[in-house]
């Protein structure tokens, strides 16, 4: 998770959130690059080493059509390569519903009969040793590990936003609509997320913790829980 100090994202935990973060650098190697170019030229035309006479200059004109077009197809190539990664799940391993209230989220593991829950942040004075304040829930989701998750998504009340930052997923939950997503984690642990919607008074109080584990640690939590 995010420290103080953290100035970049978190560590990835999933292929789309990996993605996302060398897509992040890719853009801003592009933005590096043009803000050079822009300043070279603006020093040049300053110290008057090129003239800034452009009328009916094909050559530049030609120049400064073609190179934002290059510049746009490096940008939209790897982006439309994470958004194909996005789409849609055809035979996900597992599939939760997730409902926003205020101020709770409930989750339904609706491949499983009757097992459902409520999720509500732990108070400070019910927080366990070493555990995080504000970011840590009486009952957190648990998923296999390396198995595709598809998470469907609505609300009660009010808008919400289901956010995980290290999964790379941010999805809107919104009052009679199922909004979708998916997910799978590469690695074992726990990853927490917020609401990231203004949905009231107590918007900053409904964490979302997500428990990534082993297919048979996961296998041995389902019948626990359903009891």
């Amino acid at each position: 998770m995010a420290n103080h100090s953290q100035l970049g994202f978190q560590d990835a935990s999933s292929p789309i959130m990996e993605e996302l973060v060398e897509f992040h650098d890719h853009a801003l190697m592009v933005a590096l690059a043009i803000c050079s170019l822009v300043l070279y030229l603006l020093t040049l035309m300053l110290t008057g080493k090129l003239s800034s006479n452009t009328v009916d200059a094909q050559e530049i004109e030609l120049i400064w059509t073609i190179l934002p077009a290059v510049v746009l197809v490096l940008l939209a190539l790897p982006s439309l390569q994470i958004l194909y990664m996005m789409d849609e799940v055809d035979e996900p391993d597992l599939t939760l519903k997730a409902i926003g209230h205020q101020w709770y989220w409930t989750y339904e593991y609706t491949d499983f009969k009757d097992l459902s829950f409520d999720s509500y942040m732990t108070p400070t004075t019910d927080l366990p040793q070493g555990h995080f304040r504000l970011l840590e829930v009486d009952h957190r989701i648990v998923v296999p590990m390396e198995s595709p998750i598809r998470m469907i998504i609505t609300a009660d009340d009010v808008l919400h936003s289901w956010a995980v930052p290290t999964l790379g997923v941010k999805t809107d939950a919104i009052p009679g609509r199922l909004n979708q997503t998916s997910f799978i984690t590469t690695r074992p642990g726990v990853f927490y997320g917020q609401c990231s919607e203004i949905c009231g008074a107590n918007h900053s109080f409904m964490p979302i913790v997500v428990e990534s584990t082993p297919l048979k640690h996961f296998e041995a939590w389902t019948p626990l829980l359903s009891s």
